[in-house]
């Protein structure tokens, strides 16, 4: 017999709850994404500046937008070189809050990263759905200075970390790419976009 499955769409996010299970997928902060095809090959060294901590290329800006800070279990991280976002933003951190950063419950949220996209689910949630959405999120990161942008290198799955940093909209001739103001949204353009300007491991 089947088990019964119930749907609920909120924005692009689409969660599957069957016998306490889900599965969620997160979409990326909001950008006005040209329609033709990106070629990053086609840019020049300068144009990364914002992505290694280096000050921005003729053109580009970035603007504090807000605070930010938490500590976060690193649930996964996929590193970006040639989407048009690889200027500013090297890595996106798949990550946990609270109670699912707990160590009882984080190895038990499967997770999937492509294309500035988080898909993660759970067998049986330990907290109501809407709640549980609000804990997992995709950090789009921006390294605030060199050394940083080293030390954001060595962040791995497992590690429990303290971010603080801006959340930012980024700038390069016309193109935008804004960060979400709001721990507790879901949908489009709910992750993150954050400069990070100190990282501190509190587990490895």
């Amino acid at each position: 017999m089947r088990s019964l499955q119930s749907v609920l769409q909120i924005g692009s996010i689409l969660l599957l709850s069957a016998l306490g299970g889900v599965s969620v997928v997160t979409t990326p902060a909001l950008a006005n994404r040209p329609a033709a095809q990106f070629n990053g090959a086609q840019l020049n060294s300068a144009q990364f500046n914002i992505a290694k901590g280096l000050a921005p290329a003729q053109n580009q800006q970035v603007k504090v937008l807000d605070q930010f800070a938490g500590n976060f279990r690193i649930l996964g991280r996929k590193d970006y070189q040639n989407d048009r976002e690889a200027q500013f933003s090297p890595v996106d951190f798949a990550v946990s809050e609270g109670l699912l950063a707990s160590k009882y419950y984080y190895p038990l949220i499967g997770v999937r990263q492509d294309n500035r996209y988080l898909t993660w689910s759970m067998s049986k949630l330990p907290l109501p759905p809407k709640k549980a959405m609000q804990l997992v999120s995709n950090i789009h990161i921006i390294p605030a200075n060199p050394k940083i942008a080293a030390e954001l290198k060595q962040v791995k799955q497992g590690d429990l970390v303290n971010l603080r940093g801006d959340l930012v909209e980024v700038d390069d001739h016309g193109w935008t790419w804004r960060s979400s103001l709001s721990r507790t949204d879901v949908g489009d353009g709910a992750c993150e976009l954050l400069r990070v300007q100190s990282i501190q491991w509190v587990e490895k």
